[in-house]
């Protein structure tokens, strides 16, 4: 009798036993996906996206290996999308909000003098004539010229149309400069909370890791 109500305890026991250790198991395979989560993330951090370009010229990023090198037309359609970005204004969309966009894609020490000498056209402030619009329309750019290590230089032959209220036909203004860009480790643009059609354009061009150093004429021997 007593020996019947032994093997009932140890037969009601062995249940328990199943639940725990299928418990137990659970526990373990949730720390090892949580652990598994967090090394992933820290596999992210450590290993930094770098460019990949497509044979269109659009550029995109991706978990690969740092390189410095870009296809001729990803650097052509940097340069001119990115001038044409900047150059191309009207009443809606004021001069201001487009340079304080695009000119990140600028170097910091060129940033001045683009604005002095390029968008401040023949002395004219465009930023203070409210009423003027700008378009940018390229002629010709040239095959760019590897001048370093990550650094090309392009040729830019293009005329700047500006419009105002008094002024319909416009005036057309030669646009005939050297565009020095460089590779970029990061890309040098962000996006804003609440981001308009420029600020997507600006983040596109800036996933192609490049970014323009310097701007001379066409002419300037000495661009460097």
């Amino acid at each position: 009798m007593q020996l019947f109500k032994s093997d009932n305890r140890k037969t009601s026991i062995l249940p328990l036993f199943a639940v725990g250790t299928f418990g137990l198991n659970i526990f373990t395979l949730l720390i090892l996906m949580f652990h598994g989560s967090m090394l992933q993330q820290l596999s992210r951090q450590l290993t930094p996206q770098s460019l990949v370009q497509l044979a269109d010229g659009r550029a995109i990023t991706a978990d690969t290996t740092e390189n410095l090198e870009r296809y001729p037309q990803t650097i052509r359609r940097f340069v001119g999308e990115t001038m044409t970005l900047m150059l191309t204004w009207s009443k809606q969309q004021q001069p201001e909000t487009v340079w304080q966009i695009s000119s990140e894609l600028l170097t910091n020490n060129v940033k001045q003098k683009f604005q002095s000498e390029v968008i401040d056209v023949n002395t004219t402030n465009q930023f203070e004539n409210r009423g003027a619009e700008s378009v940018l329309v390229i002629q010709r750019i040239s095959q760019p010229q590897k001048i370093g290590d990550g650094k090309w230089k392009v040729e830019l032959q293009a005329n700047q149309l500006i419009f105002n209220n008094s002024d319909r036909l416009g005036k057309s203004v030669p646009f005939n400069k050297q565009i020095l860009v460089q590779a970029t480790d990061t890309q040098t643009t962000s996006l804003p909370d609440l981001p308009v059609s420029w600020n997507l354009a600006a983040y596109r061009l800036g996933e192609a890791r490049l970014e323009i150093y310097n701007i001379c004429d066409i002419k300037d021997k000495n661009c460097s």
